[in-house]
Parts: C-alpha cells; structure tokens; sequence
C-alpha cells in the first residue's frame, strides 16, 4: 500500500475528494474515542450491474433461463460483479476481488476467478474498470483436480473473498471451500501449494473424504488483513468453528516468513449469531476495522456496521474490544449525494470491502451478488457501489498501512 499523509492522501485527492482537516483527538496514539457519532457521507459511485469484462466467456450456464431480477441467464461474458476484497495500488486505483461468482460450488463452475483494477470518479458518481487479471494454477501447485484444464481457477474450485497486496506486489487471497490461502503473483499466477488451517474443513474442502466438516459451507477466510509490519496476514473465519460458543469467530496470525500459522489466535465476538463479518483491514498493530452485518436487505437490513476492534482486550472478556465507527444504515448526506438530502443507506445484503482512505475516511464497496441482490431497487439486481465514509474522529491509524 502507498504511504500518504495522514491528513489526505494524493490517492484521495486524485479521487475527487475534498481535503478537510482532520480534528485531533485528545487521547493517546492507538487509543480509541469512547464512542463514535454519525459518520457522513463523502463520496458516491457506481458501476452498473450488467458490466461484463469485454470479450470474456459466457457463464451462468447453471442458473436456469428464468429471469432473474429482470435479468435472463445465461450471460454471454463475465460479469464484473462480486466485489468480496479490496487492495490498494500506488496510483489511486484499486484491486478489487470478484468471489466464487453465482453463490456456491455447483453454480460457478464457468464463472474464471478474477481481479479487476478499478478508479472510481466521485465527481461524475462513476467507476472505470481498468482492466485485470484471471487467477490461474499453470504450474500444477493445486494438489486436487480442477475444473478447467488449462488450470484457470473457477468458482467451483476456490471462493475467494478477502485479498491483500503484499509489499512485493504479489496477492495473498483467502478462499472460503478450504478454507484456504492462496499466493499469486502480479499477473494472478499461483505461486504456492494452497495452504489449509490446520483443524478446521469447510464440506467442500476437497480433503475432506467423508469426513465430518466442523466449518459451516463456505463460513472460511471472508477478512483478512495485512499487519502493518508487512509480516503477518490475519485471516477472520466468517463462520464459528463447530464446539466454539455460538457467534465467535476466530482470527489468525500467519507467519509469511515462515509461511505457517503462529500459536496465537483471537476472538471476534458477534453481536448476533446470525450475523456474518465481510471483511476486515488492519488499523494498527493491534486494531481491525471489521464489517458486521446481518442478512437482510433494502427495508429488511437493519445492520450494516463498522467496528474498530481491538486485540488487547481491555476488558478481560476474551474478545476482540469493539467500538462501533460507522453505521452504513445511518450515514449522514447533507449534499444529497446518494440522493436526497438526509439520511444514507447502504442497505445490501453483503458489503464486503472496506479500505482507508485517510486517517478519517474509509472506502466501502457492496458485493452485489449479481444477479441475485437487490436491496436498492426490489426487482433489480444491484450495481457495484463504491461510497466513501468520514468519521467523526480520527482513527490514528499506523502510517503503514497506506504503503
């Protein structure tokens, strides 16, 4: 990531943002304001739901040809949808990761995992799509057999949901089937064998051979953070482990050094069972910005959050502290950015990707689950939005994570 100052970043200029000094907070650095107010809205873009990477695949074959929120399938390319992680580039775009494609293992089998490099623009209320990458296996490091023999990666063979842009500019991604980690290169090129967590399998981990699965389908690696030292990955679980307390999930150190997990382990707590989390990015040494939702969307959603949650629990209660930053179903448009002057919601049923901008403005993006989503139209599938959020205090993030 690119180190920008910490009061606005080049990047977010080159967005379109306005530059607005940051009010100081009389606490200490990495200590966190007792509560957060309303956070605002800054920013609005979007990228139509039938956008389709330009002379790709068909895909769909699965999905049946009834119309599906006014839209038939199959699809004659490869939608650029999914967005389920964000990375940031040094040029003001962005990486974002599309998931498994059509929402499980029998579905996707002709949806090509990809990257796409995105730019919004705040002032036209637009996102390019720059280009990409498919994620590809060419050298065989894939142990169990693949869909494709020419080894280009589908969503019958990874869900793929949390991605991070390592110093040396390779990807580490966090798939969900295993659940597993994955290295690709620049171009999207395996570099590694796949590596599993030790003791846990999802029921599409294809080691699993009869066994019993103590993970939930497609519960494994939703967050995944970089530590700020640019040694560490935190993977979040989305799902709770079979005989862990209902609504905990545990989060990961994985050495990359070492390339094998350490001893260490946390746990972040729900605020409700049902909840899920859909990502998670690094703050500082010991903080995490993590997004809770609930499943609901439209007038149906009622949590949509950001927490900043901390690994030092102050409060001795065996979780990860949280304090609640932004509310996505409250966010506060005095301009009428998203619309009318008023209130803004961002009410979707998954919201997968939440990045820093600066020390008091985060990057957020749904994943609109094409063309099955719907929660900002009913009868029509959503469009891939990128909002941009100020908080009401400043994080004091580490400068590192803007590298």
């Amino acid at each position: 990531m690119k180190r920008i100052a910490i009061l606005m970043s080049a990047g977010a200029l080159a967005l379109g943002l306005a530059a607005v000094p940051a009010v100081a907070d009389p606490a200490r650095p990495g200590d966190s304001p007792a509560s957060y107010g309303q956070a605002t809205l800054t920013g609005f873009a979007s990228l139509p739901a039938l956008t389709f990477v330009p002379g790709s695949e068909p895909s769909g074959s699965s999905l049946g040809t009834a119309p599906v929120n006014g839209v038939t399938p199959p699809f004659a390319g490869q939608p650029v949808q999914g967005f389920s992680g964000i990375a940031r580039r040094h040029d003001g775009t962005f990486d974002v990761l599309s998931d498994n494609g059509y929402g499980n293992k029998a579905n996707s089998s002709d949806f090509l995992l990809r990257v796409h490099r995105i730019k919004p623009d705040f002032r036209a209320r637009t996102v390019q799509v720059l280009g990409g990458f498919n994620l590809t296996d060419p050298r065989g490091l894939v142990p169990f057999a693949l869909t494709r023999q020419d080894r280009t990666l589908t969503g019958a063979d990874f869900d793929v949901e949390s991605i991070v842009r390592a110093t040396d500019g390779t990807y580490w991604i966090g798939d969900e089937f295993g659940p597993f980690l994955l290295h690709f290169d620049h171009k999207g090129r395996l570099m590694e064998a796949p590596v599993a967590l030790p003791g846990v399998q999802a029921p599409e981990n294809p080691a699993l051979n009869g066994g019993q699965p103590n993970l939930a389908s497609s519960k494994g690696f939703e967050g995944m953070a970089r530590g700020v030292d640019g040694r560490r990955l935190y993977p979040l679980l989305e799902g709770t482990v079979s005989g862990d307390p209902a609504g905990t999930l545990r989060m990961y150190e994985f050495d990359l050094r070492k390339r094998a997990y350490t001893d260490r382990r946390w746990t972040y707590r729900l605020e409700d069972p049902s909840h899920a989390i859909g990502d998670a990015i690094a703050v500082d040494e010991n903080r995490f910005l993590i997004i809770e939702r609930d499943n609901g969307q439209g007038d149906a959603a009622k949590v949509k959050r950001i927490y900043l949650a901390d690994k030092r629990d102050r409060d001795r209660d065996g979780a990860l502290d949280k304090t609640l930053v932004a509310d996505l179903l409250n966010l506060a448009d005095p301009r009428g950015l998203g619309g009318t002057p008023g209130t803004f919601r961002f009410p979707f049923q998954t919201i997968e990707d939440v990045i820093i901008l600066d020390d008091r403005t985060l990057g957020v993006l749904d994943d609109n689950n094409f063309p099955f989503s719907n929660g900002r139209t009913p009868g029509k599938p959503d469009d891939n939005e990128f909002i941009t959020v100020r908080l009401t205090h400043s994080l004091k993030a580490d400068p590192r994570v803007y590298h």
